[in-house]
C-alpha cells in the first residue's frame, strides 16, 4: 500500500513541474513596481523629493508613514512597462545627470526585481528645492 502512494506522488510533483513550466502567469501590481521605482529614486544624489498630488500628501500625514511610490506613475502590460517620475531637484544640481541617473538606477531595479522590460523612464522636475541654498546663506551670514 505504501508503495501506490509513494508513486502516486511522485506522479503529481512531476505534472505539477510541468504544469509550472506551462503556466507561468505572474502579474506584478503597478504598485508594487511604483515602490521599486522610488526606493531607486530616493537613492539618486541631487533629488530633494519626490513630486506627488495633494491627495499623496494627506495620506502621509494621516498614516505617518512615508509613500514610497509618491511621484511615480507606472503602466505595465504582461512582459514590459512604462514609468513616469515626478521629482523636485536640489538647487545646484546638473539637472541632465540627475535624470540620467534616475533612468539607469529605475530601470535596473525594476527589470532586475520583476523580470519586466522597462521600455520608458519618464523624468519630469516639477520644481526646484531651495532649502540647502538657503542654509548656506544662513551659515553664511553667522560666520560674517
Amino acid at each position: 500500500m505504501e508503495e501506490n502512494n509513494e508513486e502516486k506522488v511522485e506522479e503529481l510533483e512531476t505534472s505539477g513541474e510541468v504544469a509550472l513550466e506551462s503556466n507561468t502567469n505572474i502579474k506584478i501590481a503597478d504598485d508594487v513596481i511604483a515602490v521599486i521605482a522610488g526606493v531607486a529614486v530616493a537613492e539618486v544624489p541631487g533629488v530633494a523629493e519626490m513630486s506627488g498630488g495633494f491627495a499623496g500628501g494627506i495620506s502621509e500625514v494621516l498614516s505617518g508613514k512615508k509613500n514610497l511610490s509618491k511621484g511615480i506613475k507606472v503602466e505595465s502590460g504582461e512582459k514590459e512597462t512604462k514609468i513616469d517620475v515626478n521629482i523636485i531637484v536640489e538647487y545646484g544640481t546638473r539637472i541632465p545627470d540627475v535624470a540620467f541617473e534616475i533612468q539607469n538606477r529605475v530601470k535596473k531595479a525594476v527589470e532586475n526585481m520583476t523580470g519586466l522590460k522597462v521600455v520608458e523612464v519618464n523624468v519630469h522636475i516639477q520644481g526646484v528645492s531651495t532649502e540647502n541654498m538657503e542654509s548656506a546663506k544662513s551659515e553664511e551670514n553667522n560666520n560674517n
